[in-house]
């Protein structure tokens, strides 16, 4: 080794000679100079990296000095290089590794290196530590890795390599951890990866590959952890892997595997962790796995697996995950499993379980997490389901439980989410919200309890949903302080019987949903209720409130639905609701409502229902209104010769009218092919005429009306008159579907949430129509992606999208599918509050290819009607991505395969690092949560999402970060 170094220094000598005196620079230093001046390097990470002035000590190298670089003790040799988390971007030509033959470490990750690896990492035959990973190297992964022969640790996780695995890195027989997991790679998984001698971890998730997986691996006798899941893989999983004697975490999830689960895989008697979730595995599961004592975490969840738990499962006395949900089990759960020391989470629900729960279930361990909704259990909630301390999730719902509410959840102070809706609880909510200090999410509705509201409710200081709707006997009244509860969003109370008056508004900084229909409430609507800045929605319907509508509701900023309908209120509308720019419906159906119904457009969107019921109300969609002289329509006209006289004006006028009409049908048929060009305005946009808005697009003062404004592309940003700046959609159709896009572009505009850029309005003619849309100055989300954010920043994106896609698919009516939601389409205003964009426009290209004689309500009702379902399922996915994106800060592509790459534990710890969470940060649990969201909202059969409705409320038990 010495000889060989001394006639390398040798060599280093004679090529300083050559090298100027004014730049006596050694040349390893040189070297890092070169590859430095390849870089980009916009946040100056190497600054550090440059000469000193004065004489250069030749014996040393200058840059053992230098950030990330690492030397021998006599700083001779450099022997790791460490640029990893510098944000450093470019492509690296390689032409520098040629020197550093001594170099031991290498690591270049999480940076945004990009294009080809470059083959001269090859040559540095040392090299016992290669880290490449968080990158976006693409193309092949290079022929030559097989030359790092004292290669320990190869890590390329999270990059964008293509084509088939390299072979010839299984000749590394030093290798113990390789990591080729998120990026495209295709094609099986070579059945060399069998003869590693010494590999210890092996991680190929997240990538296209396909092929069964080969029997080979079982060979790979030193591996303790291999993660081979979110593939695309044929066939069963090979028995062969139960021959892996030092195996200590298996995960094969989402990977398309079939058949049943092999027995033989119980061999594996040091395994901690089995994830097979996601999957189309079938059949019982191996009583056998009883044999893995070490177990601890046990995840089979969303396959097509049958049959009941095992009972021998009661000897895995070291579990403590055990998730069967989403499959088709049946059976009861056996008393073994609630005696299980170590369990805290328990996932059973979507099966076909029945029975009571286990009597002693939550006594004999630390019980945090107990889902199993959705089954057909019985029985009574288990007693001390709560005695561990640390119950912070009960979720029963869809089940047949009875009885009373179990008297251990009224002291059960780590409690967060209570979910027990759709059984048949009766009997009072014996709930002390005084001791349940954290309780954010109550849903008891669908029951039969009786007893009213408690009175404390409002020492709930951290609830944010409360529901107990259908319980028909429920009674009682709503308490004084409900609405002064600081963080509350949601009240449902609908069909529960309860009286007295509605308390005052007090606080009600917060709510945006108040339901309370169907009940025997009476007195006014309080005027307070103009405290309610964030209400979207409120349902007072069927109930015996008197007065008139305070006109508060009309200047509430979000207020999109209102129903007071069937009450025993009077007095007019008052105007200013037509002045309302979120307002989708106002019910006031079956009322003493008198007056004429507002003129403006808002109402003209709404249906006749809405209004009907109410005899001295008048006005569009009603009937029109008296003139005050008795002439209700203009033909009540008295003596028959006064109606003679009034036939003879009426004929009179529509000769009149014929003539004009064919004599401007003349004018414009020769004015031009395109067109009389016409302008419709929503709320928010001035009466401007189409020639207002057509001159703004051109910097020609004077524009004919039928001449096209030369617009550079399909959206651009224009300047109307009195200096608005709007946002220019430009769209064609075709003559005959001008109606029915114009009809439906209509109902677009009327669509107002906070979190939906606003349509202005439109100008069209018989062949196309710009739409003009707030401009909003901050950029979208896919700009944005990969900015470090804090999570209060996150949580307030990913809440804004949930809000404005759940107004479109359940506000709007019918529902407006978004059709194209993406990053691009998430634009932000100057308070970086997020607003959907683009919606509805995959539908109006539908319509233009619909039979021109179609009306848009006819076509709801047939063949768009199934599509628009099919397109709410794709918003569904599309939203879970965005989850996913935002959760990266945008590192993965393809997020649903990158970023399930790895199984929910170690997931989760990645996404803690990449969000800078530490293990006891309090947004742990908030970030779990959200990633469960965007999983659920991505499973591959649609009717398997949840509706946005039901994802807004699994999201909704997050308490809001404070900045």
């Amino acid at each position: 080794m010495e000889i060989r170094h001394h006639s390398y220094f040798n060599l280093l000598i004679i090529s300083v000679m050559f090298i100027p005196a004014f730049s006596a620079i050694d040349p390893f230093s040189e070297a890092l100079l070169s590859l430095k001046s390849e870089l980009i390097d916009d946040s100056n990470s190497l600054r550090d990296w440059f000469l000193p002035s004065g004489e250069i000590q030749n014996e040393k190298i200058t840059a053992c000095s230098w950030s990330g670089v690492s030397c021998n003790k006599n700083s001779t040799w450099i022997i790791g290089l460490d640029l990893s988390m510098k944000s450093l971007g470019g492509a690296i030509s390689g032409k520098q590794f040629n020197l550093f033959v001594d170099l031991i470490d290498l690591n270049l990750s999480y940076n945004s290196f990009s294009e080809k690896l470059p083959v001269g990492i090859f040559n540095l035959t040392n090299l016992k530590v290669l880290d490449i990973s968080r990158n976006n190297f693409s193309d092949l992964f290079p022929n030559g890795v097989s030359n790092l022969q004292h290669l320990v640790v190869l890590d390329a996780f999270s990059n964008s390599f293509s084509g088939a695995l390299p072979t010839d890195v299984s000749l590394i027989e030093s290798l113990k951890v390789l990591n080729f997991a998120g990026s495209y790679f295709t094609g099986p998984i070579p059945s060399e990866f069998g003869s590693f001698k010494s590999l210890e971890f092996i991680h190929l998730a997240g990538n296209f590959l396909s092929g069964t997986i080969p029997p080979e691996l079982g060979k790979l006798k030193t591996v303790t952890h291999m993660e081979i899941g979110y593939n695309s893989y044929e066939g069963n999983i090979p028995w062969q892997l139960g021959n892996m004697s030092e195996l200590q975490y298996l995960d094969i999830a989402g990977a398309n595997l079939s058949g049943s689960i092999p027995k033989q895989l119980s061999n594996l008697t040091k395994l901690d962790s089995l994830f097979l979730f996601r999957n189309q595995l079938n059949g019982a599961i191996p009583f056998e796995l009883t044999q893995i004592t070490t177990l601890r975490s046990l995840d089979l969840s969303d396959n097509l697996l049958s049959g009941s738990i095992p009972e021998s499962f009661a000897e895995l006395k070291n579990l403590r995950l055990l998730s069967l949900m989403y499959n088709d089990m049946s059976g009861t759960v056996p008393e073994g499993i609630a005696k299980l020391p170590q369990l805290d989470t328990l996932l059973i629900w979507n099966n076909f379980f029945s029975g009571s729960l286990p009597e002693n279930l939550g006594r004999f361990s630390k019980l945090k997490y107990l889902d199993v909704s959705t089954n057909s259990f019985n029985g009574s909630i288990p007693p001390d389901i709560c005695a561990g301390g640390v119950l912070f999730k009960l979720i029963l719902f869809s089940n047949n439980f009875s009885a009373g509410l179990s008297p251990a959840l009224s002291n059960c102070s780590s409690l967060v989410r209570l979910r027990i809706e759709d059984n048949s609880f009766s009997g009072d909510i014996s709930m002390n919200f005084s001791n349940l200090p954290d309780i954010a999410y109550v849903d008891l509705s669908r029951n039969r309890f009786t007893g009213g509201i408690p009175a404390d409710i409002s020492q709930a200081s951290k609830l944010q949903y409360f529901n107990v709707s259908n319980n028909p006997n429920f009674g009682g009244i709503v308490p004084e302080n409900t609405w002064s509860l600081p963080l509350l969003q949601n009240f449902s109370g609908s069909s529960c019987n309860i009286s007295g008056h509605i308390p005052l508004f007090q606080g009600c900084k917060s709510v945006y949903v108040i339901e309370l229909s169907m009940n025997s409430l009476s007195g006014t609507v309080p005027e307070s209720v103009s405290n309610c800045q964030g209400l979207v929605r409120m349902d007072l319907a069927n109930n015996n409130l008197t007065g008139h509508i305070p006109v508060e509701l009309a200047s509430l900023p979000a207020i999109s639905v209102l129903d007071l309908s069937h009450n025993s209120l009077s007095g007019p509308i008052a105007i200013k609701f037509g002045n309302s720019s979120s307002l989708k419906l106002l019910n006031v159906s079956f009322n003493n409502i008198s007056g004429p119904i507002p003129s403006e457009k808002i109402f003209r969107t709404m249906d006749r229902s809405a209004f009907v019921g109410n005899p001295k109300l008048c006005g569009a969609p009603l009937h029109p209104c008296s003139n005050g002289k008795g002439i209700e329509n203009g033909l009540d006209l008295g003596s028959k010769r006064t109606q003679k006289l009034a036939w003879i004006l009426i004929l009179s006028a529509v000769v009149v009218i014929l003539i004009t009409v064919s004599v401007f049908g003349i004018f414009y048929f020769h004015k031009g092919s395109q067109g009389h060009w016409k302008m419709v305005s929503f709320i928010g946009l001035p009466q401007f005429t189409a020639n207002d808005v057509l001159r703004s697009f051109n910097s020609v003062e004077a524009v004919e009306a039928v001449v096209v404004p030369p617009l550079s592309g399909s959206v651009c940003k224009a300047v109307l008159p009195t200096g608005i700046t709007v946002s220019v959609k430009k769209i064609e159709w075709e003559p005959k579907r001008m109606n029915i896009m114009s009809e439906y572009i209509n109902r677009m505009g009327n669509a107002r949430h906070k979190n939906l850029i606003r349509l202005l309005g439109f100008c069209y003619n018989r062949h196309m129509a710009y739409l003009l849309y707030d401009y909003l100055p901050n950029g979208n989300l896919a700009e944005k992606i990969t900015m470090k954010r804090d999570w209060a920043a996150k949580y307030k994106i990913v809440m804004g999208i949930a809000k404005g896609l759940c107004f479109l698919h359940h506000d709007c009516y019918p529902a407006i599918p978004h059709g194209n939601l993406k990053a691009s389409n998430v634009l932000f205003d100057e308070n970086m509050e997020p607003h959907l964009a683009e919606y509805g426009f995959e539908l109006l290209a539908r319509l233009n290819h619909s039979p021109s004689q179609a009306t848009l309500s006819r076509m709801e009702t047939g063949e768009l009607n199934s599509i628009t379902k099919d397109d709410l399922y794709e918003d569904i996915y599309n939203f879970g991505e965005i989850i996913l994106e935002i959760l990266t800060n945008g590192r993965l592509k393809n997020g649903v395969r990158n970023l399930q790459s790895t199984p929910k534990e170690a997931l989760l710890r990645e996404i803690y690092e990449e969000n800078e969470v530490g293990t006891s940060n309090s947004f742990q649990e908030d970030l779990k949560l959200v990633l469960e969201v965007g999983l659920l909202c991505t499973r591959s059969r649609p009717s398997d999402r949840p509706s946005m409705e039901d994802a807004l409320k699994f999201l909704s038990g997050l308490k809001p970060p404070k900045k």
